[in-house]
């Protein structure tokens, strides 16, 4: 809520009460639900990895979103859409599904399908 009014910069006492409101509802909800954290996952995150993730996965979004925008740009709209299978080598579920959401973030690609050992991968221009 705090980066909400920071980036909203409205500060009626109306929409902080229902932003507080909203908030403690979705508590109530998630602790009924059982959801906070049920299966006890432990996550380490090793703050130069993950700094070197984020720039990696920065670089491909910015990559892909030229390219997109090319290829929607273009007049003949060169769309080369293909099925294609992305090997990887991560062993937690966790893991897995951070790199089925890196590859879904990045514009023209779609994570369909886990298999074992690699995605299934939608991509709107496939450059082998």
């Amino acid at each position: 809520m705090a980066l909400w009014l920071m980036l909203s910069g409205i500060y009626k006492p109306m929409l902080i009460g229902f932003g507080i409101v909203s908030v403690a509802l979705v508590m109530v909800i998630v602790r009924r639900m059982d959801r906070v954290d049920g299966d006890h996952v432990r996550i380490s995150i090793k703050p130069i990895q993950f700094s070197l993730y984020l720039l990696w996965l920065f670089i491909e979004i910015a990559k892909s979103n030229w390219k997109v925008t090319k290829i929607i740009l273009a007049r003949t709209m060169p769309i080369r859409q293909n099925l294609f299978d992305v090997p990887y080598t991560q062993t937690s579920d966790l893991g897995q599904v951070i790199f089925a959401n890196s590859i879904t973030l990045t514009p023209g690609t779609l994570t369909i399908e886990t298999e074992a050992g690699d995605f299934l991968v939608h991509a709107l221009s496939y450059d082998p």
